[in-house]
């Protein structure tokens, strides 16, 4: 088992550094321009060197998924657990989430700006929060229908409240779905976030950065706040596979992965 754990983690590692080598030696050889494409050593050092401005970046397109992801994920469980419960609720919940699904979020920014005003990190929270919902939404619906019919039938041998069911049974069984829609809602989070900053709003955050910086014809900087979203990302990823380890460790039921994905 630690062999697999290892092998898991040292081939993705490995896989990287063989690209990043690959990457700068393709530069030098080729001589490929930095307004084509910088080598990831000056990256690297671009990045180190100003640090401190890609940091204050990060910290306010991080806040903006950070509210959207936990709006957007408490919203969706909640919405999944009623429609479970209720089939009315149900039923007028799947053309909303429908539409939700499909709609060009990124495409209501400058419209929430203009609700919330030009100068508010509001509207950048409510797209992540909107991309958030679906996939947090669907997975959870689905892991809580998947109780099976023995596990039902147990609960009502032994004469078991529906909350008892629900807390012994349904919940643990509905875990590896929830966090399946985290782990796809935590990367949908920085990016909404993200994407959603070049369409006005305030002149912060990491993507304004990387337009300036292209715009000035620093390419480096740019590819160096790059590094900066993508750090980010996988912060967010990795966080939420972390809770999901925690939180499954010791579920009662048997960890079935769902195929829901959006």
């Amino acid at each position: 088992m630690r062999s697999l754990r290892a092998r898991a983690i040292v081939a993705p590692a490995a896989f990287g550094i063989a690209v990043l080598v690959l990457w700068q030696l393709a530069v030098v050889v080729f001589n490929i321009q930095p307004f084509v494409l910088p080598s990831p050593v000056n990256i690297g050092v671009q990045f180190a060197q100003d640090l401190p401005i890609v940091w204050d970046g990060m910290i306010i397109t991080g806040t903006n998924a950070l509210i959207g992801f936990v709006l957007g994920a408490l919203a969706a469980v909640v919405a999944a657990a009623l429609a479970a419960s209720l089939r009315f609720f149900d039923q007028l919940t799947q053309p909303i989430v429908t539409v939700a699904g499909v709609i060009p979020i990124i495409a209501l920014a400058p419209v929430l700006y203009t609700m919330f005003g030009a100068g508010a990190e509001t509207s950048r929270q409510v797209v992540a929060a909107i991309a958030v919902f679906v996939p947090v939404y669907l997975n959870t619906l689905r892991g809580l229908r998947q109780v099976k019919p023995v596990h039902r039938d147990l609960m009502r041998a032994y004469a078991a409240s529906r909350w008892q069911a629900t807390r012994t049974v349904t919940l643990p069984g509905a875990l590896p779905f929830v966090f399946t829609g985290l782990r796809i809602a935590s990367s949908l989070a920085v990016i909404s976030a993200l994407i959603s900053e070049d369409f006005g709003g305030p002149i912060d955050g990491l993507a304004p950065s990387i337009s300036s910086a292209a715009a000035y014809s620093n390419y480096t900087l740019a590819y160096a706040f790059v590094l900066g979203a993508i750090l980010l990302g996988l912060t967010f990823y990795i966080v939420t596979l972390a809770l999901e380890k925690l939180a499954t460790r010791h579920s009662p039921l048997p960890n079935e992965r769902p195929v829901v994905r959006t």
